[in-house]
């Protein structure tokens, strides 16, 4: 029969375990890292780490969760000081830069794996009704958002991880197609 763990971020030692794996997933990546480097690197035992997660994907789950917040923080931040756009492209572009090949797991586990691609599903639901929810009566419907959403995000994600500078492209144009999609969003 399965346990019910407790609640992580309701935990200060859940929370070391998190901030830790962050770090170990945006070094190694979802493949390279593992359970007992996370409690290690957060100082304490390997059994600890099963106290709270089920595994490494559980984990990855509540640091994606982590991340999910941390974006979300940061925005509203931003636009309740009323940043202009191009503010906005910048803190989205570091915060994906910041945790590039966290992102990258992130990507490659919502193809393979159904629980994480669940996950990913329940967040952008999560954007999509906080950016609706933001708009009131002038918000585009669902799909319009998801479609402005998954732009902004694979921009933001081409952004950070150079790929247009592996083109010898400039990456100029790509934050202008973000401040534009944002500015969609913002009416």
């Amino acid at each position: 029969m399965h346990q019910e763990l407790p609640d992580p971020f309701q935990s200060a030692t859940a929370g070391k375990l998190i901030r830790a794996a962050a770090k170990e997933f945006n070094r190694y990546g979802f493949g390279g890292t593992d359970s007992n480097k996370i409690a290690r690197r957060a100082g304490f035992a390997p059994q600890t780490f099963y106290r709270w997660f089920q595994d490494k994907t559980d984990i990855f789950l509540a640091v994606y969760r982590a991340w999910e917040e941390e974006e979300r923080s940061l925005l509203a931040h931003l636009l309740a000081e009323k940043a202009p756009t191009d503010q906005l492209v910048d803190a989205i572009v570091r915060h994906h830069r910041v945790y590039r090949i966290f992102r990258r797991s992130l990507r490659q586990l919502s193809l393979q794996d159904p629980v994480v691609r669940k996950a990913r599903a329940e967040s952008r639901t999560r954007q999509i009704g906080r950016i609706r929810a933001s708009l009131g009566a002038v918000a585009p419907d669902a799909s319009e958002t998801a479609t402005i959403l998954f732009q902004i995000e694979r921009l933001c994600d081409g952004i950070a991880d150079e790929e247009f500078a592996d083109l010898g492209a400039d990456e100029k144009p790509a934050r202008v197609a973000v401040a534009n999609l944002l500015d969609r969003l913002r009416r």
